[in-house]
């Protein structure tokens, strides 16, 4: 009797932390569209990034919008890099842009992760989201997505001057030169690409569909989230043999 008593108390203990496990992670995918992935057959430990929306920065967008705050993704790279128990990560990216400088900040960081990184394109990758998807090791996008590359543009007082424009020039350099510098396209043909007037009508610039965008070489492959957690199990494994190599005695 008391065995049992004993075996029910721990069977509840364990029913109550998993109850409560599962509220933390549904509440941490409620707040910022992140959680941990480990349930798979090798128990890699992989930690999903979504980036959805407006990716908004130093000024906070319309309450109606959907957004994606830096100040909430920043901290949570840190904590991936500094947390030797996750193995990769695995963003996923549906975006209408937003703040450049945010944008900017958020790729120059996953670009820096040491540990694998795959990055996967539904729905829409567009403007400062083209350099988020690309900042990963590898990069997919779905048949069906979009990704649109146009001029930076500013909101606000706009000053006429020759400064301004070569300021606005120098800001479009960084992106085009992140991009080149993570995928397999170059700076001059981005540059075509954003200055296109025949393809938009309200806009300049160039609207690539998913296979478009991996023939422009600014994504790897078209697959979806199958093909995703795939790349980023195979990049894990290759990094672990790597380590053995340099350290036969790690586990």
């Amino acid at each position: 009797m008391e065995k049992n008593d004993s075996y029910n108390i721990e069977n509840t203990e364990q029913k109550e932390f998993e109850l409560k496990e599962t509220d933390q992670q549904n509440d941490q995918i409620r707040e910022m569209g992140q959680v941990t992935l480990d349930k798979n057959p090798e128990k890699h430990r992989v930690e999903l990034l979504t980036i959805i929306g407006e990716v908004e920065g130093h000024e906070s967008a319309p309450s109606q919008s959907k957004t994606t705050k830096y100040e909430h993704v920043l901290p949570k790279l840190a904590m991936v890099e500094d947390d030797k128990e996750i193995e990769g990560l695995l963003i996923l990216l549906n975006t209408v842009g937003g703040d450049v400088e945010a944008g900017l900040a958020i790729a120059e960081m996953i670009a820096s992760l040491s540990i694998p990184t795959v990055s996967l394109v539904l729905g829409g990758g567009h403007s400062i989201g083209v350099p988020m998807a690309v900042s990963a090791d590898y990069s997919f996008v779905v048949p069906s997505a979009t990704m649109v590359i146009h001029p930076v543009r500013s909101s606000g007082m706009f000053i006429g001057v020759a400064q301004t424009y070569r300021n606005m020039e120098k800001i479009q350099d960084r992106i085009t030169n992140f991009i080149a510098s993570h995928s397999h396209t170059t700076q001059k043909r981005l540059e075509e690409l954003m200055l296109d007037t025949t393809q938009l009508v309200k806009d300049v610039g160039t609207m690539l569909e998913g296979k478009e965008a991996v023939e422009e070489g600014l994504i790897d492959e078209v697959g979806g989230m199958k093909e995703a957690l795939a790349k980023l199990y195979e990049l894990i494994d290759a990094r672990k043999e790597r380590k053995k190599k340099v350290n036969p005695f790690l586990n």
